[in-house]
């Protein structure tokens, strides 16, 4: 069997994940009125190699994810199709040159594409016009539609002769985003093992870390257990990795600030970190003390973000709103800093005066797969997006279903320009126990993040660290 696998010890991914995926969209085109009594064929287009700037050097190259789901192929310049009622599958790669063989090794052929990837047919790219013109299909569905958290739209397929055919842009994009939302038992499975890796990483980095190291030696270390032990050439984005005040950075890492500054002694640290195995994605957040001892104001707020994860935990499952499950761990956050004597008032009239929105600016979670902010959030048979502060933040507003796969991760920031704007703000100044919050002011935030399957009774979460005070501190002084 076919599969893809980095090397003895890590996971191996079938390459019937795919084709099951296919036999899944498939499916689920034919009850389309719109293609009965139609030869509709599937026509993808692979992602290409992109160069940096006006060098000769490339990006390291990852496959667009519509056609990983489909063909997991991990070559670039590629295009695919399916045939909506067969289901066959057929792969165009590039014709390279044989000159090429010097530089990059030998050439596969199509016969070894077609091995490798187990479909039906292989031809080069350059004759995909007139393949495609022998099978006579009266419509080509292509991909276009916009991504709900990027406003990016998906590429359609273009190749040189595609004006020969009809085209609908519309159709397929819908019930390919959607059929990605549920994940197969394959798809678990990678999803597991990834999440695994991920874990194991940020214990290593919890471990090891120390007051005096900067913050991207934590990343590094991150980098090194993924890719070392599980195979991970790749993370799912920037890894944030943020000590002290810049933990309460949500989106730290980035080119301007690339998690340079030095950990001292009594800094809380924020490190958001997912590897990436096949293609599929994990995310997790971890923050602990970097000396492995939680100060009384650390715990407060620590166990404050816990028991807003935790009674998210009891409550999802198949059925639950995830906008209300927002709302539950925003509660429960406010309300034990209300009791650690941070709030004052009513929980719900904080929520009301839309103050959980100071405290945590994003939503509870995201769907997880193949992109971190994986499809199917917004699409057009979906709730749409609320506009209460807080949930307007929210990347679905879906009612959960078994087989989702979803980020849980509540925090509790203290972000300058958001505690002035409260301060400034009568309704909700008054929920504010100044004198207490002034000394959080440079405390940073704490975000606790698992990745989560929906059951039908409850979930199942992948993620493997430690997690309570105690278990922290225990780990971390092994």
């Amino acid at each position: 069997m076919a599969c893809y696998q980095m090397g003895p010890n890590t996971h191996s991914i079938p390459m019937t994940l795919f084709r099951e995926n296919r036999d899944r969209v498939m499916a689920e085109l034919r009850k389309v009125p719109a293609l009965e009594g139609k030869q509709a064929l599937v026509v993808l287009q692979g992602g290409d190699n992109i160069s940096l700037y006006d060098t000769d050097v490339d990006y390291v190259f990852r496959q667009e994810s519509y056609f990983t789901y489909l063909f997991g192929v991990t070559e670039p310049g590629c295009y695919g199709t399916v045939d909506v009622t067969s289901g066959r599958a057929t792969l165009y790669v590039p014709r390279l040159p044989a000159e090429y063989a010097v530089w990059m090794g030998p050439l596969l052929t199509p016969d070894d594409f077609k091995t490798k990837y187990e479909v039906d047919a292989v031809h080069y790219a350059d004759e995909i016009d007139v393949k495609i013109g022998e099978e006579n299909p009266s419509v080509l569905l292509t991909l276009c539609g916009p991504n709900s958290d990027s406003g990016l739209q998906a590429k359609p397929a273009n190749f040189k002769g595609i004006e020969k055919f009809v085209v609908d842009s519309d159709i397929l994009f819908p019930v390919i985003a959607e059929c990605r939302v549920i994940k197969s038992p394959a798809e678990i499975e990678v999803l597991r093992y990834v999440a695994r890796v991920s874990s194991d990483a940020h214990k290593q980095v919890m471990k090891k870390i120390r007051p005096g190291w900067h913050e991207y030696q934590g990343e590094s270390e991150f980098l090194h257990h993924s890719y070392a032990v599980g195979g991970c050439r790749h993370v799912s984005y920037t890894c944030i990795c943020g000590a002290g005040s810049n933990s309460a950075i949500l989106h730290y890492g980035h080119a301007g600030s690339p998690n340079d500054r030095l950990i001292e002694d009594g800094d809380m640290c924020l490190f958001d970190m997912g590897a990436n195995y096949g293609g599929y994605t994990s995310d997790i957040t971890c923050s602990f003390p970097v000396n492995g001892k939680f100060s009384a104001d650390q715990k407060l707020i620590y166990e404050a973000v816990l028991a807003a994860r935790d009674a998210v935990c009891g409550s999802a499952k198949e059925g639950a709103c995830w906008v209300e499950m927002h709302r539950l761990a925003n509660r429960v956050m406010l309300e034990a800093l209300k009791v650690g004597g941070l709030l004052q008032g009513e929980v719900e009239d904080m929520m009301a005066a839309g103050l959980n929105a100071i405290f945590q600016p994003h939503g509870l979670g995201h769907f997880l797969g193949l992109d971190v902010h994986d499809v199917g959030g917004y699409l057009a048979h979906c709730p749409e997006r609320p506009a209460e502060p807080g949930v307007c933040r929210l990347r679905t507003a879906r009612t959960l279903k078994a087989g989702m796969y979803l980020t849980i991760e509540p925090g509790c920031y203290f972000i300058a320009p958001l505690l002035e704007k409260a301060f400034a703000d009568a309704n909700l100044a008054k929920f504010l126990v100044r004198e207490q919050i002034e000394r959080f002011r440079n405390f940073g935030g704490v975000r606790i993040e698992d990745d989560v399957l929906i059951t039908k009774t409850g979930i199942e979460n992948f993620t493997l660290v430690p997690r309570t005070v105690d278990e922290i501190e225990a780990w971390m002084a092994r």
